[in-house]
């Protein structure tokens, strides 16, 4: 008998778990259709009520597969809302189960029904147009949109439908309206399938837009040949066959494999961008079909559409450019001690220097090193020696009160400050202020002193001509190397070398 490696078991058992899971996905709905037919047939004057019970039943067979497949794998926020669409179509198929058992009566759809049925579309829609990872305000404004072109169907919808002298002008329209919602599902469903990277998401608006398709030709079917066939019928048989397919499909797929046909990414990029166009288009289509009906809910359908959208652009612009500042001072400023960083401290001191030699002031710059940072690393270890430098670095910053003074984190345990406009005596005031105040603070080290001091250069120059910003620099770091060679904790200057 041949060798059979783990590898191999394992993919022939998922090979057959997949099988199954199709089988079953297939046997299950068939079954049922065959059940709902053989009941039909046998029922009778009851037919209708066998029919009512497997069109409530369906729609909560496929939401409890979504349920399920949410649970599993995949792509639960779409699952999920999946499963409220199918639980709130089943609630309005319950409705008039209940209107036939309890009040006896077929004068026409309840109020409370009809909402239930119109609502179906809302989640789907807000899954589909609503981009993941959207701040909680956004997704609220977009549910709002959803809720209001689920509001403009249900009223207008009910209306005609309890019209008893509705004319075929109205009945036409309001077959339209529910083919444009279901049309929009299509093809927002393909947008998204084709747009989707995620495998899971991929598999998810794969079986969504299977399911719509189906859902769009049933309803055309139902809508436009047999609205006027009562509960109890064949063509009820159609009714089910997209919650059916869309249980199916989410029991087959649960556990399948993550392969998935990468899409462009500027394809991805244009349908994440345009993805929230969806409600207010919806909203705005659905408005311009009501104008001669109703013009009063078509101007405010308009007016929710613009003004919705515009607040949605505004909050994401908001979000955007605080994202962009927040992004731009990363790129600024040090991590660790909150100072300007090395990229920042190289543009001011060019920026300061051109200052200075259109205005003919001094330019002073402090190079600060603290004493014998590398014993107390070696000693204390890296986390000690961090905060150490968030102390001194803040302690600097505390001392340099002028709004033009800019202290920044030159390099390790380097820091700068770039002083415009003073005088060396300023100059060597402030670095003297500045090597007290760490010394004061006591942070306990293993340097000779037994806690964290600061050596000061201080470069200087009296008026800038038409020389280099690294004179300056030069100037500094001989004044820091000669005042670690005395002996560190001291500040010592040095004027900058003029041409």
């Amino acid at each position: 008998m041949p060798f059979q490696s783990q590898e191999d078991s394992s993919q022939s058992i998922a090979s057959w778990q997949s099988t199954a899971a199709c089988l079953q996905a297939v046997l299950l709905p068939l079954v049922f259709v065959i059940l709902h037919g053989a009941l039909l047939l046998a029922s009778g004057r009851h037919a209708w009520l066998v029919s009512l019970i497997f069109l409530t039943a369906a729609p909560l067979m496929a939401g409890t597969a979504c349920l399920y497949r949410a649970r599993r794998d995949g792509y639960v926020r779409g699952w999920i809302a999946l499963a409220v669409a199918m639980l709130l179509w089943a609630g309005g198929m319950a409705g008039n189960l209940y209107a036939g058992l309890v009040l006896d009566s077929w004068s026409g759809v309840g109020a409370l029904s009809m909402l239930l049925f119109i609502l179906y579309g809302v989640p789907i829609i807000l899954v589909l147009a609503v981009p993941e990872h959207e701040h909680w305000l956004v997704r609220l404004i977009d549910a709002g949109l959803a809720l209001g072109l689920g509001y403009l169907f249900f009223r207008h919808t009910f209306a005609f439908a309890t019209m008893a002298d509705a004319s075929p002008e109205n009945v036409g329209r309001l077959r339209s309206m529910f083919d444009i919602e279901n049309l929009f599902i299509v093809l927002f469903a393909l947008i998204r399938f084709h747009a989707s990277a995620d495998p899971a998401q991929r598999r998810f608006f794969g079986s969504l837009a299977i399911y719509a398709i189906l859902y769009l030709a049933t309803a055309a079917f139902i809508n436009h040949l047999h609205s006027d066939v009562y509960y109890g019928q064949w063509p009820d048989i159609a009714i089910g066959l997209p919650f059916l397919m869309l249980g199916g499909l989410a029991l087959a797929d649960a556990g399948a494999g993550d392969a998935a046909s990468r899409a462009s990414l500027s394809f991805e990029q244009a349908v994440r961008v345009g993805g929230p166009l969806m409600l207010p288009a919806m909203l705005l289509i659905v408005s311009a079909v009501l104008v001669r009906s109703s013009p009063v809910h078509a101007i405010a359908g308009c007016a929710a559409a613009i003004l919705g959208y515009g607040f949605r652009n505004i909050f994401v612009q908001i979000r955007s450019l605080n994202a962009h500042d927040q992004l731009e001072r990363l790129t600024l400023v040090d991590a660790l001690t909150g100072l300007a960083n090395r990229r920042q401290f190289d543009a001011s001191l060019r920026r300061e220097w051109l200052r200075a030699h259109r205005t003919g002031e001094g330019l002073a710059l402090l190079m600060i090193d603290v004493d014998h940072f590398k014993l107390l690393n070696d000693s204390f270890g890296h986390p000690v020696g961090d905060r150490r430098l968030h102390d001194v670095a803040q302690a600097l910053a505390a001392c340099a009160t002028r709004a033009s003074d800019i202290v920044a984190r030159y390099g390790g345990e380097e820091f700068a400050v770039i002083l415009p406009a003073v005088t060396p005596s300023q100059a060597m005031l402030l670095a003297e202020t500045m090597r007290g105040t760490v010394e004061r603070l006591d942070l306990r080290s293993p340097a000779p002193l037994g806690h964290v001091t600061v050596s000061i250069g201080i470069g200087h120059i009296d008026h800038v001509a038409d020389g280099d910003v690294a004179a300056l620099i030069a100037a500094a770091d001989a004044a820091l190397y000669e005042a670690k060679q005395c002996g560190r904790n001291r500040t010592m200057a040095h004027p900058a070398a003029t041409e």
